[in-house]
């Protein structure tokens, strides 16, 4: 299957993103202090690790949210701190759009409890963001005022931002989105409850999609998300998805998007990143165009690539599309990853 391109939307600068306290990216450096030491180019950055997230719980569990720790020193640190969180942000922006990535999804609402300051911080981090790339920034957050807030940021000139997401039960995010001529992911959640079949989820964006055209909406401006859920709950998670997929496909034609959180298909399983990448590379051959993944894993090139007569390929296609029972083929092939 030839992949020329894939709409890969960044998620990687997302404040509920962590890494492992005492792993290869969080460790204690020469001056004694912890920072997140991670590779900018041919050089090599730090980003100090402040004493207040280290009274957190996550570091108690052994785990630092980056992201957070970044946007708080590009604001409340030192000059040389505030450098840090400013040039990490900034790498994390380049290299997604040097690996393909099409938009940048910018989430802050796990920086704090307070709205304010979160608005304050998405404003920031849309700043700091267009200030290293070229391409434009998704604006994903569950409170509407932080939306526009990130919208109001958006440099229109560089393209449409994107809303990320609405859906039934967000209808005031639709009028947003319109009013700053924005595309958006559109979800398949219920006003009331999320999906769990393929009828559900076509049965909620054909309720959305006339509300969205009503809006003023294209539907090329048009991303539907029909929902990713793990294939460790239910082993028919990922099936169900990939009908939807060829569903939305047939119905609203080519110039529609399909999305979707695509790396939620692996939570609690070995080997995440090829899971990923077959599950991805299913989505697209089933009528998918895209999905909100990391694109140093997941772009057009790296799906154009896969051996898909490899053994490994072939477990996890047994495993996404429901044919190998429980997963127990892939979890003992797999064990231990």
């Amino acid at each position: 299957m030839n992949i020329h391109k894939f709409i890969a939307v960044g998620e990687n600068i997302h404040c509920t993103r962590i890494l492992k306290v005492g792993g290869k990216s969080v460790r204690e450096t020469a001056s004694g202090k912890y920072a997140v030491v991670y590779k900018a180019g041919s050089t090599t950055g730090e980003l100090p690790i402040p004493e207040a997230f280290m009274k957190k719980a996550d570091w108690a569990n052994g785990k630092v949210k980056h992201c957070s720790v970044a946007i708080w020193q590009g604001n409340y640190g030192d000059s040389a701190a505030k450098q840090s969180g400013i040039n990490y942000i900034q790498n994390l922006a380049r290299i997604q759009e040097a690996a393909g990535a099409c938009y940048l999804d910018i989430n802050v609402d796990e920086f704090s409890t307070d709205v304010q300051e979160k608005t304050r911080m998405m404003k920031w981090t849309v700043d700091i963001v267009q200030k290293a790339v070229k391409i434009p920034v998704s604006i994903d957050s569950s409170n509407t005022d932080i939306l526009r807030a990130g919208l109001e940021a958006c440099d229109q000139a560089r393209g449409k931002p994107m809303v990320n997401s609405v859906s039934l039960e967000r209808s005031d995010a639709v009028s947003l989105a319109a009013t700053f001529n924005a595309v958006v992911i559109a979800s398949a959640a219920g006003e009331k409850g999320l999906p769990s079949s393929n009828e559900e989820r076509m049965k909620n964006i054909d309720t959305l999609f006339p509300r969205l055209t009503a809006a003023g909406l294209k539907k090329q401006d048009i991303h539907v998300d029909p929902l990713v859920f793990p294939i460790s709950t239910d082993g028919n998670n990922g099936k169900n998805f990939l009908d939807t997929v060829s569903s939305v496909r047939t119905k609203y034609g080519p110039d529609i998007h399909i999305v979707a959180g695509l790396s939620n298909v692996s939570f609690g399983m070995p080997n995440r990143k090829l899971i990923n990448q077959v599950f991805a590379w299913l989505a697209v051959k089933a009528g998918a165009d895209g999905g909100i993944v990391d694109p140093l894993q997941i772009n057009a090139s790296i799906l154009g690539a896969l051996d898909t007569n490899s053994k490994d390929f072939k477990l996890a296609e047994a495993l996404l599309t429901g044919k190998d029972e429980f997963g127990m083929e892939f979890i003992t092939a797999f064990r231990g990853e």
